[in-house]
């Protein structure tokens, strides 16, 4: 397994930032598999994956380009640059096209596993061809969309504030992705790989979610190490949130697939997200939700986050018995 020396300054110190950059990368990657997690993004592949695949058959160079970058086991440090945070995503692109062409082909060949194919071996313009590739994922596949991921990413980190608040570094941490998890002994497993530690104690540590299901951990060593992490629950888990057949017949289906997603704080931006229901239906069931005293909601910071009440939380529970 991998993990990272952390001491309690660097921990203390770390913080959630978001990235348009990093999003828009697990974006990509969602791209290359063809796969989604849950019904919003179902729907936005089938709205961008012809485009996005037609680009990339008229470009065979920047396909292979990319598909080696995605290794089995690691990415290419390049297509990852550690996000700053804050940062519109012009700013953190010029990084990625400042990359020295000889330091693009080493990540790749360790993302490969081995030489690099022909088409790749000699060329200069690799930092280029991945820049402009994720500024056309990020221009037509995610920049339309990026004020709802915003408020979903925002509600993300307050949620995991709240559960840093009530347990502590080591519950928040074990619940980030599938890999990530405290070890005790000041020490931040990252992955499940089998790679040197790294004493990263006095560097700047940052929290990175994105709304796909995706994950990886970059750094410009030895100042800055981040751990990209997916959404917290359902957009996470396309799997959670199943209605049981007596509560659906009770409330309504839909409405009770949205009673049963509150099991944690979301906004109605991730609802909709999630359920793949159109924002002025789920606004109509957490009214109706909110009138029978089912769900509660609260604001925090510039999102309202809705989560189930002990009303709620007993009716649901009793359905699943």
């Amino acid at each position: 397994m991998g993990w990272w020396q952390v001491n309690a300054d660097t921990l203390a110190g770390s913080r959630f930032v978001l990235s348009p950059l990093a999003e828009t990368f697990a974006a990509l990657k969602t791209l290359e598999s063809g796969t989604a997690s849950h019904p919003g993004e179902l729907r936005w592949l089938r709205a961008h994956l012809p485009a996005y695949r037609r680009r990339l058959a008229a470009d065979p160079l920047t396909a292979v380009l990319i598909r080696s970058g995605l290794g089995r086991e690691w990415i290419a440090d390049f297509l990852t640059p550690t996000p700053y945070g804050d940062e519109p995503f012009e700013v953190e692109i010029a990084r990625m096209r400042q990359t020295p062409p000889q330091a693009a082909r080493a990540h790749l060949a360790v993302s490969l596993g081995g030489p690099l194919p022909a088409a790749l071996a000699d060329r200069d313009d690799l930092p280029e061809r991945a820049a402009d590739l994720l500024t056309h994922v990020w221009e037509e596949c995610v920049r339309p969309d990026w004020e709802r991921r915003r408020r979903v990413l925002e509600a993300d980190v307050v949620a995991r504030t709240a559960h840093l608040s009530q347990g502590g570094w080591a519950a928040a941490l074990d619940a980030l992705r599938p890999g990530t998890r405290w070890l005790g002994d000041n020490r931040l497993q990252v992955n499940l790989h089998e790679y040197p530690p790294r004493e990263i104690s006095g560097a700047r540590l940052l929290f990175v979610p994105v709304t796909p299901r995706a994950g990886w951990v970059s750094w410009e060593d030895p100042h800055r190490y981040a751990v990209v992490y997916p959404c917290t629950g359902v957009l996470a888990d396309g799997r959670a949130g199943a209605v049981p057949e007596s509560l659906g017949a009770l409330l309504g289906t839909a409405r009770a697939g949205v009673l049963v997603l509150l099991d944690s704080p979301m906004s109605t931006s991730q609802l909709v997200a999630v359920t793949g229901q159109g924002l002025g239906s789920v606004g109509r069931h957490l009214k109706v939700l909110l009138d029978a005293r089912l769900v509660e909601r609260r604001r925090a910071g510039r999102s309202v986050l809705y989560s189930r009440t002990a009303a709620g939380e007993v009716l649901v529970t009793a359905q699943r018995d």
